[in-house]
């Protein structure tokens, strides 16, 4: 498995987080941000106990490549 770190968020106070990366064996996206802890919003969500919600800003949507114009993760 080889992560293709896709972008950071240029507005990250400390510069570690969010992030997002693209993993090419499974061809999925993992994303590291802030979890959601807040009860109000978690009680008007149906989360398994095998996933957790995170907070992603829309700033960093320009890094996903079906945004960008670019020609796919494995490129990046």
């Amino acid at each position: 498995m080889a992560l293709h770190k896709l972008g950071k968020d240029p507005e990250s106070p400390v510069n570690n987080s969010p992030t997002l990366y693209y993993d090419d064996e499974t061809d999925t996206y993992l994303v590291q941000s802030w979890k959601v802890t807040d009860p109000k919003r978690l009680a008007q969500m149906e989360i398994p106990d095998h996933e957790t919600v995170i907070e992603w800003p829309r700033r960093m949507m320009q890094f996903f490549p079906e945004v960008s114009g670019d020609a796919g993760p494995e490129q990046v």
